[in-house]
């Protein structure tokens, strides 16, 4: 029988197809087999790995696997490769080997803003405004270097040899140091300070592995200088260690009040008591939480929330009610695996909605901001929150981070929102740096620096000209002489007199009963 010349091309199609198929069949070596899913993948990357035409590196096909996996699960399990887990532990474990020093890029030099406590570098006798030039034979001026390079230059292995060459503007003078690097700590609490009426603060940065002794050492040296109320500042906290937040949360309450408890899989609850001996359980007490405070802050603000035990100040916190374990991996990587939910003492979990995915529930963050919630505390959808009651009867509510008693709203002119960013930042530091290079070493030309309108109009022409493009009416511009004046003092007399006078110009501290 003759084939029509039309049906020619699709014959010849489908046998190049079927040529195709028995080709891939045939060049298999093996007949496919009933796999388990962990088989499966191991069958797949054996198989790569041997016959995969072009080179691959399966290290990282695993690495984006897992991520992959995770990402099915909650937005809080994650995988963190080796390189990205380095950097984690250091943050949690509040130390890391290096020379001790807070830094900047100045125009194209590494400059020293701050020697820390305990550090290698204090002791070998660097100061701030000494610009680093040389790491031994390497160069750190004149390059436009990321602040992340420069920490492979600065940390390193315990013991190890440091040398810099540093020129001092003050003294004129290049200098040489020579010593080793050392484990560094840095602290959890990034201020602790008396304030007027009595009143205890401490800022709380993150919840590190001694977070909780660092708390009660800076708690008992504000009560004996005579503190009677305190203040607890979490915002911008995103948490830490669970039982760091419980022991903080433990000297506040009295004995036998539960502060968390979490569940499990199989139903397994665990509780967590207070225990009698705390060193705060009575007087004033005040928690500052903001949409970035999350995790272990939560769980100190519900403690106090549903015990009725002090005042929740600010904007609804960010809304993570999950529980993590981490499992470590011979080649120093780590999944984050979620094992729990934790729920503050009146039973509410705090954890925001994540069925629509990782991006969404991070995208709904960004809800708060166009629904108005940042700035009137009424925009605040309650009424799809879950309900609850304190014993003395107040309503709180879960389902979506914690709902703070006092609500202190950002400012609805966003520009100067971005302005009191700016100047909380180390920027206004920074200007002083530059514009007055090496004065730090003379306290005549400090205590003479007038911070008047031409110094505020210079600091408004330097951020501009850092690209921060500054729109100022007459209140920034008095906002800025007080920041300003602020350096000045930290300058002059150190950290804490500069929170001691900046302190009561914040509006949520203000909140709290605390003004000059």
């Amino acid at each position: 029988m003759k084939i029509s010349k039309v049906y020619v091309p699709v014959v010849l199609f489908a046998v190049l197809v079927l040529g195709i198929l028995l080709g891939t069949i045939l060049d298999f070596p093996n007949k496919p087999n009933s796999l388990s899913s962990k088989d499966k993948i191991d069958r797949l990357l054996q198989v790569i790995g041997n016959e995969y035409v072009d080179s691959v590196a399966t290290d990282t096909l695993v690495d984006k696997a897992i991520s992959q996996l995770l990402q099915q699960l909650d937005p809080h399990s994650v995988y963190i490769n080796a390189s990205e887990m380095t950097q984690v532990s250091e943050e949690l474990s509040g130390n890391f080997v290096g020379i001790g020093i807070s830094f900047m890029m100045l125009k194209d030099t590494v400059t020293v803003t701050k020697t820390l406590d305990g550090g290698p570098a204090l002791a070998a006798g660097l100061k701030a405004g000494d610009k680093i030039l040389f790491e031994g034979k390497n160069k750190l001026y004149g390059r436009k270097l990321a602040t992340d390079s420069l920490f492979k230059y600065l940390k390193g292995e315990p013991n190890s040899e440091v040398r810099l060459k540093v020129f001092r503007k003050s003294q004129n003078k290049i200098l040489n140091f020579q010593f080793k690097r050392q484990q560094v700590h840095i602290s959890s609490i990034e201020a602790e300070v008396l304030l007027p009426n009595r009143t205890a603060y401490i800022k709380i940065s993150k919840f590190a592995e001694d977070t909780a002794a660092e708390f009660s050492a800076a708690l008992k040296k504000l009560l004996r200088q005579g503190a009677t109320s305190l203040i607890i500042d979490l915002r911008g906290n995103g948490g830490g260690y669970m039982e760091q937040a419980v022991s903080i949360a433990d000297e506040l309450l009295q004995k036998d009040l539960l502060i968390v408890y979490t569940k499990a899989k199989d139903g397994k609850k665990e509780s967590s008591i207070a225990k009698s001996g705390g060193l705060f359980e009575k007087g004033k007490l005040s928690v500052l939480i903001d949409e970035y405070s999350a995790s272990a802050s939560e769980i100190i603000a519900g403690a106090i929330q549903d015990n009725d035990r002090g005042t929740i100040i600010g904007r609804r916190s960010f809304g993570k009610g999950l529980v993590q374990r981490e499992i470590g991996f011979e080649d120093g990587s780590a999944v984050r695996l979620t094992i729990a939910r934790y729920y503050t003492p009146t039973g509410r979990s705090i954890q925001g909605p994540y069925s629509k995915g990782t991006e969404a529930y991070y995208e709904s963050f960004e809800d708060r901001l166009s629904n108005g919630e940042l700035f009137v505390k009424d925009s605040i959808k309650l009424s799809k929150l879950e309900k609850f009651k304190t014993p003395k009867g107040k309503i709180v509510y879960g389902g979506g981070g914690i709902v703070p008693d006092v609500f202190v709203a950002l400012d609805s002119n966003l520009d100067k929102e971005r302005l009191l960013l700016l100047l909380q930042s180390p920027i206004p530091g920074n200007f002083l740096f530059e514009k007055w290079d090496g004065f730090k070493y003379d306290r005549s030309k400090i205590t003479a620096l007038p911070v008047n309108e031409r110094f505020v109009t210079d600091f408004i022409t330097y951020a501009n000209e850092n690209g921060f493009e500054l729109k100022t009416d007459a209140s920034d511009r008095a906002r800025i002489g007080t920041y300003l004046q602020a350096e000045k003092i930290r300058l002059l007399q150190g950290d804490t007199a500069y929170w001691q006078f900046i302190l009561p110009q914040i509006p949520m501290i203000q909140a709290a009963g605390i003004s000059n």
